[in-house]
This record gives structure tokens, C-alpha cells and sequence, in this order.
């Protein structure tokens, strides 16, 4: 089905115009102009910068994290930090068709180690795309500084993948912005990020990044891989 809820021109148009706007700015316009929208939780630094900023703006906003069965402790526990401090109304966890043991089954013992893309296909993409379709548009945390893969990214896009609206407030910001906010509204976060994880995805596809490696090299490390398939 095609969600197309504005001409791609006007989305190029809201693009363009809103290239320096602040990322609270950039929320309340997705809001006023795609009220059925959803944010796309991943607990992670941006995202969590994300979430207080829309519980600030819209407190009643459709929001959703991906629940693989193989997220850190340390996630789990920032999840319920975050339920606490922010008394969510609609947070809603999205989990794979297939449990572990399923998968296990069906596909072979410790997937992610053999076949990390078909693991993330199961266990993220597929959910994912289940879930969006009730949605005209999303939230992400993406940043262009972050990997090459987001280079492109604009605080509104077209995405074609899943045929919707793509929202990036926070695609101009640094790091340094980021975790400036955090502390500058104590913003709850993952602690893993004080261990050299500055990017966190599931136990057996996340490891600490050395000092001068790429942000992004401690996820699937060993093999040509650098995204799971969700923003690109």
C-alpha cells in the first residue's frame, strides 16, 4: 500500500526548509502536518534525546521499540528508568513472529553468528515493516554523522523502503550535541555508551569500540555489515 500523505515535492519543500531548524521545531511541524506517526525507539542516546523532547512537545505521541529477545540487560533496565520518569501513554513493544527457540529451529543454532542479515530480517525488518504499515510516517534518531550510509539523511524524506514519510530531527546534530543535551536535561541513558558502545543493538552483534575506530564498528564485527536493514 502506498502512504503517500504529501506530494514528494512538498516533502523536498519541508526538507529544504527546515535543514537548521531545532530538533523540537522539526517535531512539532511532523506532528501538525502527519498526525498518524510514530516514533521508532532504539533506547539509544539520540533516542532517548528524542523521546524527551517529544514527551515535551506531543506527551500523547504513538511510540514503539523493537524487542529482538536478545537486547542488554542494561537496555531492559533504561526501558523501565524511562517508563517511570516519563509515565508513557502509548509505548508499544514490537517483537519478531518467531521466538528464539522457533528460529533456532527453522533456521539453525545461533543465527546471528552465521546469517546476521537473515537474523536481522526475522527479528527487526520484518516486524518493523508489520508495524509501520499502520503508520503514514515515522520518527527515527539517525544522524549524518554517524556512518556513510546516513550521510544523505534529511530532517524530512520519502522513504521508499517502506513507503512512508521519514522524519530525521536529529540528522544535522553531532555527538557532542547530543550528549550535551543529556546532560544539560538529564536525560536518562544506556550506561553501556560510558563503556565504548556508542552504538547498541542486540548481546551477540554489539561489542566495545576502540578508540579511533569507527562509531559503528562494533556492531557485526567480523562481517561486512554496518546496518541491520532499517535505514536503508
Amino acid at each position: 500500500m502506498n502512504k503517500l500523505v504529501m506530494p514528494l515535492p512538498q516533502i523536498e519543500q519541508l526538507a529544504a526548509e527546515y535543514e537548521q531548524a531545532k530538533p523540537e521545531v522539526i517535531l512539532r511541524k511532523a506532528f501538525e502536518t502527519l498526525p498518524n506517526i510514530t516514533f521508532a525507539c532504539s533506547f539509544g542516546a539520540e533516542d532517548m534525546v528524542l523521546m524527551d523532547m517529544i514527551m515535551n512537545v506531543q506527551p500523547d505521541a504513538q511510540m514503539f521499540y523493537l524487542d529482538t529477545d536478545l537486547l542488554f540487560s542494561e537496555t531492559y533496565a533504561l526501558r523501565e528508568e524511562a517508563i517511570r520518569r516519563y509515565g508513557f501513554m502509548y509505548l508499544t513493544q514490537v517483537r519478531p513472529a518467531l521466538s528464539l527457540a522457533e528460529q533456532s529451529e527453522q533456521y539453525g543454532h545461533e543465527l546471528w553468528a552465521k546469517q546476521p542479515d537473515v537474523c536481522c530480517i526475522l527479528r527487526k525488518v520484518n516486524s518493523l515493516s508489520d508495524h509501520l504499515h499502520k503508520f503514514q510516517a515515522w520518527i527515527t534518531g539517525i544522524r549524518r554523522e554517524q556512518a556513510v550510509t546516513r550521510a544523505n539523511a534529511q530532517v524530512f524524506e520519502w522513504d521508499q523502503k517502506f513507503e512512508m514519510v521519514k522524519v530525521n530531527p536529529l540528522a544535522t546534530w553531532t555527538n557532542d550535541q547530543v550528549w550535551n543535551y543529556i546532560r544539560t536535561h538529564h536525560v536518562p541513558y544506556n550506561p553501556l555508551h560510558d563503556n565504548g558502545y556508542p552504538s547498541i543493538g542486540c548481546i551477540h552483534c554489539t561489542r566495545p569500540v576502540k578508540d579511533g575506530e569507527d562509531p559503528r564498528s562494533g556492531r557485526w564485527s567480523g562481517h561486512e555489515k554496518t546496518e541491520c536493514g532499517l535505514h536503508h
